[in-house]
């Protein structure tokens, strides 16, 4: 499936057009002792109501399809030497072989391509990796022994950079989806860190169905929009996959004119990158820069649950395509009045999408 990445409606658009006013004090922190209290806050053209995520099972109906990402956070981050002594930190990207990754690296000199890279763990245990090319910002490593184990032994959790605290042992568990499976993401999906496998047993017995999809989370979702007009913008691109029970799953809630709800951007951007123009996904991988700001159309979802986001981010855009930038910017100022938690361990809302925001099948 072809995306256009630079679309007509982003012609006009500003980045300005996007900033808020977020007191420091509202980003979290750390996350709650329990997923489900976190708040919810309910958002439609015409409505904005003050829940807690427990809620979300009055705001579902039976026959719903939940679509969750089932990526899995890896301890993407490496601290260690360069062989001539200098110190470096590595910032895993992708894993593209048993023994070799893509790898954003900082270092006071830029290592050149056959440096060795030696990382150590509290344990005193060193590994290596060699420098073997550059894919534009990233570095090419190959490491000496499998690239998950070494993440494994020598790894953090690669906390987003607006948390500013060191990872802890307790995020390993808690900055991580409870139906995580497929290793890959240097990032979570944060709506997702919601759900509790209670909650989930309680959807499924009311009759809500659920269906996976993988969007592996890059670095390149922390990175700062830098053009002022939008059009000029280029998205990151991440790399996803349906599989064919999902797509099955989709297309037979659309055809039976059940609500598909998304849960977080990241399952988002997986099913409308993947749906043609009668509404129908297809199976199968690819590389997504689908980028959603307002005169998007929606092929796919009814709904979206998301966290609250940075000011002049993508994910702002993304969600004023759904109920437009005044009402998205009125929201955010209600949960900047209520202290609602912003960001990846902050409180979360639910859109629904209005018809007005819904894409004519062809």
């Amino acid at each position: 499936m072809t995306v256009d990445i630079h679309p007509d409606y982003l012609v006009g658009q500003h980045l300005s057009d996007y900033d808020f006013d977020l007191p420091q004090e509202l980003i979290a922190q750390y996350p709650l002792k329990e997923r489900t209290a976190s708040r919810l806050l309910h958002v439609t053209t015409d409505v904005i109501e003050d829940l807690h995520f427990w809620d979300v099972e009055k705001l579902l109906r039976p026959g719903d399809l939940l679509v969750m990402n089932n990526t899995k956070v890896i301890k993407a981050r490496l601290r260690g030497k360069k062989e001539t002594g200098g110190a470096v930190e590595a910032m895993i990207e992708r894993v593209i072989s048993e023994n070799e990754a893509l790898s954003m690296l900082g270092a006071s000199k830029t290592p050149k391509t056959g440096s060795r890279l030696i990382f150590e763990n509290a344990e005193g245990q060193t590994c290596t990796a060699t420098v073997i090319g550059r894919e534009g910002e990233f570095f090419h490593l190959r490491f000496d022994a499998e690239v998950f184990s070494i993440l494994d032994s020598f790894g953090q959790v690669p906390l987003p950079p607006y948390i500013e605290r060191e990872a802890a042992k307790e995020d390993e568990g808690r900055y991580q989806t409870v139906y995580a499976s497929r290793p890959g993401a240097v990032a979570a999906p944060t709506a997702g860190l919601h759900f509790s496998e209670d909650l989930l047993t309680n959807l499924s017995v009311h009759g809500i169905e659920e269906a996976y999809v993988t969007l592996h989370v890059g670095a390149g979702t922390f990175q700062p929009v830098r053009e002022e007009n939008l059009e000029k913008h280029t998205m990151h691109s991440e790399w996803c996959e349906i599989s064919p029970g999902t797509a099955e799953k989709i297309n037979r809630a659309k055809a039976q004119g059940r609500r598909v709800i998304s849960v977080g951007s990241t399952s988002l951007r997986t099913l409308e990158s993947v749906a043609d123009c009668a509404g129908h996904v297809r199976s199968g991988t690819m590389d997504t820069q689908l980028f959603i700001a307002p005169g998007y159309k929606f092929k796919i979802i009814d709904v979206m649950i998301t966290n609250f986001h940075l000011p002049k981010s993508t994910l702002v855009m993304l969600v004023s395509a759904i109920v437009g930038r005044d009402r998205v910017l009125d929201a955010y100022r209600h949960a900047i009045d209520k202290r609602y938690r912003f960001f990846s361990y902050g409180d979360a809302c639910f859109f629904e999408v209005p018809e007005s925001a819904r894409a004519k099948t062809c």
